[in-house]
C-alpha cells in the first residue's frame, strides 16, 4: 500500500508513484508506476494514469482523462473533463526556451476541452485552446488552436476533416452527415461544424 494512500480516499496509487503535498486526487482515480504528481496539481475522478506520467504544479486533470505512458503535464496545463493523451504525446510550456534564460514567468497555458483525443507522439505548443472533441492525429504537431470536433494529422498540423463525438471521422461532404457507429447527426460547413443531435 502507498503511504499517502489514507490521504486519498478511493483512489489507487502504485507504491512507486511519488506525492507532494498538498494536491488533489479524486476518488476512482489509478495511477501507476513511477509516476510523480507535484504540489497543487488537481486531478479529478476516476482518472486514469499511466506509467512514468508527470504532473507539474498547478496543472489541472479533470473527471474522467486517460494519460497514457509518459507523458509530461507542465505548469500551465488544464485538461478539462474526458481528455485522452496518447502514449508519449508532448506538452510544452514555453514558447522561446533556452537552457541559460529562466522563462518561468512567460509560461503560456494551454487548455484542452472535453473530450478531446491527443495522439501518441503528437505536440501541443503551449498557448493553444484544443476544442471540444478534436481529434490529433499521431505525430501531429499543433501550433495554432484547434476547432471543436476538428481533425487534425500532419506536421505542421492541419484539418483534414471532422470527428465524431464517438471519435470516428466523419463524411466529408458537405450539408447534414451522420456517423456509421453511433448516429450522431451533424451539419458540416466550410470551416465549421454545428451539432445536430448527438446521442449521450
Amino acid at each position: 500500500m502507498h503511504p499517502l494512500a489514507e490521504k486519498f480516499p478511493g483512489a489507487f496509487l502504485h507504491e512507486t508513484v511519488a506525492i507532494d503535498l498538498p494536491c488533489e486526487i479524486g476518488a476512482g482515480t489509478r495511477i501507476w508506476h513511477f509516476s510523480h504528481v507535484l504540489a497543487n496539481a488537481r486531478i479529478g475522478a476516476n482518472v486514469s494514469i499511466g506509467q512514468n506520467v508527470t504532473v507539474e504544479r498547478s496543472v489541472v486533470v479533470g473527471n474522467g482523462c486517460k494519460i497514457q505512458n509518459n507523458v509530461s503535464l507542465y505548469t500551465g496545463v488544464t485538461l478539462e473533463d474526458f481528455v485522452f493523451c496518447g502514449p508519449s504525446m508532448v506538452f510544452t510550456n514555453v514558447l522561446h526556451p533556452r537552457a541559460e534564460v529562466s522563462r518561468k514567468n512567460e509560461y503560456a497555458p494551454t487548455l484542452v476541452k472535453r473530450g478531446a483525443t491527443l495522439g501518441a507522439n503528437c505536440t501541443i505548443v503551449c498557448g493553444r485552446v484544443v476544442g471540444e472533441y478534436a481529434f490529433v492525429g499521431a505525430g501531429a504537431v499543433i501550433q495554432r488552436d484547434v476547432l471543436p470536433y476538428a481533425l487534425m494529422v500532419g506536421n505542421p498540423a492541419r484539418r483534414v476533416g471532422w470527428a465524431c463525438r464517438c471519435g470516428e471521422t466523419l463524411p466529408k461532404e458537405r450539408g447534414e452527415v451522420s456517423c456509421f457507429r453511433c448516429a450522431n447527426v451533424y451539419r458540416l460547413l466550410a470551416d465549421e461544424i454545428e451539432v445536430v443531435r448527438e446521442h449521450q
